[in-house]
């Protein structure tokens, strides 16, 4: 399975938890998880934010439950960097 070391992610969330609470529930979910978020738009009971979260192995089902919990919703995944974790074919043949 591949490991997940970057996602971004486009969120709508209410205004409380607010965006320093929301970024530090999520950063300390994992293990050296690095959490961006930027603010892209306000109205009276929402924000929709970007959240960029980067670490040596993200488990996207924590994040994204915990996202859920905190009241906010995944509109869209806008990036992800992912790494094998299967060896090459080389390394198989070696």
């Amino acid at each position: 399975m591949a490991i997940v070391k970057r996602v971004v992610l486009d969120v709508l969330k209410p205004h409380q938890p607010d965006a320093l609470e929301f970024a530090c529930e999520l950063a300390d979910l994992g293990s050296e998880y690095q959490v961006d978020l930027l603010v892209k738009e306000v109205d009276d009971k929402t924000q929709t934010i970007e959240l960029t979260i980067s670490a040596d192995n993200i488990k996207f089902e924590v994040i994204a439950n915990h996202i859920k919990i905190m009241g906010g919703a995944i509109h869209s995944i806008d990036e992800v960097a992912v790494l094998s974790s299967k060896p090459s074919e080389a390394e198989q043949h070696s």
